[in-house]
């Protein structure tokens, strides 16, 4: 049985379902960062029918999607027009609906939460997300992040830890997602996935996925 991790370029939910002997492949428009052959290079658009058996879990971009960014819908950034962030909200919307409408039993989106115009956009029969937090997996830091699952359970959490209190410093340690300094390479430091939710992933929905076929 073969599994389609989309969006991805660092590797990490694809090492972590291949190493649950999972036949797993990534796709992204951007090569693997780690070199691996089980990357295809490309629209995960194109390769969405390709008779993926096992599950798919996806990260469409969420940039014109997610909360913390619908201001620039109304006041756009420095050198860019408003017509051309509405046009990205519906490019944005348009590839995550295509992953949820994949010819596939089983599959799990990744995206932050979201705001009513991206809601307005997606499927009716969308589901609420599950909201997790990274430090429910083991990992010392915050990113509320949704999962829209199709045909798969919600994750349980494997080792809670307790956040610090605000104002501390290592509550800001454990806020870098949210306070990552503008520059080229932030987009890839806040949309990489945490190695606990990866593996909890891997083992809750490999487990399901398993039992069911």
């Amino acid at each position: 049985m073969r599994g389609l991790i989309g969006c991805e370029t660092s590797g990490v939910m694809r090492r972590a379902f291949a190493a649950r002997g999972h036949d797993m492949w990534s796709v992204d428009l951007l090569p693997a960062e780690d070199g691996s052959n089980r990357h295809i290079t490309g629209d995960v658009r194109d390769y969405l029918s390709d008779g993926w058996d096992f599950l798919a879990v996806c990260h469409p971009p969420c940039t014109r999607l997610c909360n913390s960014g619908v201001r620039w819908l109304h006041t756009p950034p420095p050198g860019r027009t408003q017509a051309e962030m509405w046009a990205e909200l519906d490019e944005g919307a348009a590839l995550f609906s295509a992953c949820w409408r994949a010819p596939i039993a089983r599959v799990a989106i990744e995206n932050p939460v979201m705001h009513k115009h991206a809601r307005a956009r997606l499927p009716a029969d969308l589901p609420r997300p599950q909201i997790v937090q990274p430090w429910w997996f083991g990992e010392p830091a915050f990113k509320a992040t949704g999962w829209y699952l199709r045909g798969l359970p919600e994750l349980v959490p494997t080792n809670k830890l307790t956040p610090p209190k605000p104002g501390t410093a290592a509550h800001k340690a454990w806020s870098a997602v949210h306070r990552a300094s503008p520059g080229p390479e932030r987009w890839r430091f806040r949309s990489r996935t945490f190695q606990g939710i990866a593996e909890a992933c891997a083992a809750q929905w490999g487990t399901a996925a398993l039992c069911e076929v």
